[in-house]
């Protein structure tokens, strides 16, 4: 069995206020959740209203599997146009 882990920060264009990164959070949270089998949350940076840090992981027998998984919700997350990834950690444990 492996684990896959990634844990990125993102930065949020527009956003004035802790309600607002709620909402886009929650939002990007729903819709990966939604398409993808791992699970999500946001894991950091909780009161900083332009920051979040975002954890998720699989769990699967294939390295490669995982790997592909984690970087399909890397790159879902990235065509969102309301934020910029700004670091990326990934591992398969």
């Amino acid at each position: 069995m492996l684990v896959g882990v990634c844990s990125i920060k993102v930065f949020m264009y527009g956003v004035s206020s802790l309600k607002g990164k709620r909402q886009i959070i929650k939002s990007i949270i729903e819709r990966v959740k939604g398409k993808f089998n791992v699970s999500i949350a946001e894991v950091g940076d909780q009161d900083k209203w332009q920051i979040a840090e975002i954890g998720f992981c699989c769990i699967t027998n294939s390295r490669k599997h995982a790997d592909a998984m984690l970087n399909n919700v890397i790159h879902f997350i990235e065509m969102d146009g309301r934020l910029d990834i700004t670091e990326c950690q990934v591992e398969i444990l």
